[in-house]
């Protein structure tokens, strides 16, 4: 079985990815304004004096660094700290040894489902990253309820038209944020609101467990035999990282690649377009998945932004990279066999629907 290319999926994948290369462009008539050059990316990322948020990312899907309904402009979080990576690292390994024990012994002879399985690991290993200061036990009960709130946001993201404030969907996703909101309130010693932390964590959980699930995907699709796990993680978020379209709403009118933005337009950014971009890949075709172009030329990883770029960068970087390798490590390991066609969900992001995979030791070659 195999993963579906990003570029098979149409929708919203397919209208950037179509697009023309040549810098500012318009995505449909009178739509959105898409940058798909690296210079004018970083403009737009890295001036937040011209580019904010947009207000309400229930309708945005960007977990990145927005919070709740409301601008966050003036919102920068810390980057993630070395013994905050260290201490998430440690809950990881053994949250995910867990999680593959639990479902041996409950579910014996059904495939693994990476976007299940990975919930708990990647919740708990993220807020005992995040909130040191707190038990374990509320740790992972805030982690749960950061679970609950990415689900009850997930139909308010996809639905074809705003749901309004009195429906089901705006209730259930208000009634999971509050729940949140009101635990991270009695946390101690915390420098952001609530509503700022909430946002953080659920961007630091949601985003993982997708680009994991993909991952995980890919390995089984591809063959995980002679992979460098490094690699094969930022090949991952390369062909289909899951924020793989961040949104700006220009604050004045300001030029960009000789264009003129008007105030309260819209700026897409695509690290998943740029991702196939020859100049920042080194290899053979970049639509292709091939870890190993990364160990044989001089261009680096990650130029194509995956985790943004500027005062709102992605702080947790370096802990879900650290999340990510670990379970590549085990993914190189073992041999991954998709049980099933995985297809591109784009309801919230991407994420592979279903991933379901089956797997045994890896067998050394024959002599």
């Amino acid at each position: 079985m195999h993963l579906d290319s990003v570029e098979s999926a149409g929708g919203r994948l397919g209208a950037v990815l179509s697009a023309p290369r040549s810098g500012l462009v318009r995505i449909g008539p009178g739509g959105p304004w898409l940058a798909t050059t690296p210079e004018l990316v970083r403009q737009v990322l890295t001036t937040p004096s011209h580019f904010d948020f947009p207000g309400d990312v229930s309708r945005s899907g960007d977990l990145s660094g927005s919070t709740a309904d409301t601008r966050s402009g003036h919102t920068v979080f810390a980057p993630v700290t070395p013994a905050q990576v260290a201490r998430g690292s440690e809950v990881f390994a053994r949250e995910w040894a867990a999680a593959l024990d639990d479902h041996d012994r409950t579910h014996p002879r059904s495939p693994y489902d990476a976007m299940v399985l990975l919930r708990r690991p990647v919740a708990r290993s993220t807020t005992a990253a995040v909130l040191p200061s707190i038990e374990p036990s509320r740790r992972d009960r805030i982690g749960d309820l950061v679970l609950a709130w990415i689900d009850a946001l997930g139909p308010v993201i996809s639905a074809r038209r705003p749901p309004g404030r009195w429906s089901r969907k705006r209730r259930t996703e208000e009634a999971a944020r509050t729940a949140l909101e009101d635990a991270l309130e009695a946390v101690p010693d915390r420098d952001q609101s609530a509503g700022e932390l909430a946002a953080l964590l659920a961007a630091g959980i949601q985003v993982p467990i997708a680009a994991g699930a993909f991952l995980l995907a890919w390995l089984g699709s591809t063959g995980s035999g002679d992979v460098d796990p490094t690699h094969a993680v930022w090949e991952t978020l390369r062909l289909t990282p899951p924020t793989w379209i961040t949104v700006r709403v220009a604050t004045q009118d300001v030029e960009v690649g000789g264009q003129s933005v008007r105030a309260g337009a819209m700026v897409f950014v695509s690290p998943l377009l740029l991702g196939r971009r020859a100049d920042l890949v080194p290899g053979d075709d970049p639509s292709l998945f091939l870890p190993a172009r990364w160990s044989v030329d001089g261009r680096r990883p990650g130029a194509w932004l995956p985790f943004g770029a500027g005062p709102h960068a992605c702080p947790g970087r370096n802990l879900g990279m650290a999340q990510l390798v670990h379970l590549a490590q085990w993914g190189t390991a073992h041999e991954i066999e998709l049980s099933q066609r995985a297809t591109i969900d784009q309801s919230r992001g991407i994420a592979p629907s279903p991933c379901r995979f089956t797997v045994a030791p890896r067998r050394e070659p024959s002599a």
